[in-house]
């Protein structure tokens, strides 16, 4: 892509040790190598996406044309007509519904009502501990 050997390398070093010091070119060099790393992976991202695109496009047109000579059209109307017909009867059933359920089955049983369950006192220990520290 680029020809750069090393020459201009060095050039660029030299360049960015008077620049940025001795202290901050290492730490620039690494966010340098980092974008360039990203900017790799985004760029072949990219063009595998593309090229993808391509072929799914590619096997679209290939399918429309296939598609066209097998008679597909129409037996696409042939459904649509079937269709057409069956929502006519549809309308039919929804007219004339059958024989409605009988009333015990639409009617939810309630449980049988027995006596009220008492409730339980409940004693516990504390209590009975400070009811014996009282009478002493």
């Amino acid at each position: 892509m680029f020809d750069i050997g090393f020459p201009e390398l060095a050039l660029v070093a030299v360049i960015g040790l008077l620049v940025l010091g001795p202290e901050r070119l290492p730490y620039a060099a690494r966010k340098t190598g980092l974008w360039v790393g990203r900017i790799r992976r985004m760029v072949s991202q990219m063009s595998s996406e593309i090229d993808r695109q391509l072929k799914a496009e590619e096997m679209r047109e290939r399918l429309r044309k296939e598609g066209d000579t097998l008679g597909l059209e129409k037996i696409q109307q042939t459904v649509n007509e079937a269709l057409a017909e069956a929502k006519k009867y549809e309308d039919m059933v929804e007219k004339n519904p059958a024989t409605p359920m009988s009333s015990k089955a639409s009617t939810p049983q309630t449980p049988s009502s027995g006596p009220d369950p008492q409730p339980v006192e409940s004693h516990s220990h504390s209590d009975d501990a400070s009811k014996q520290h009282d009478r002493s």
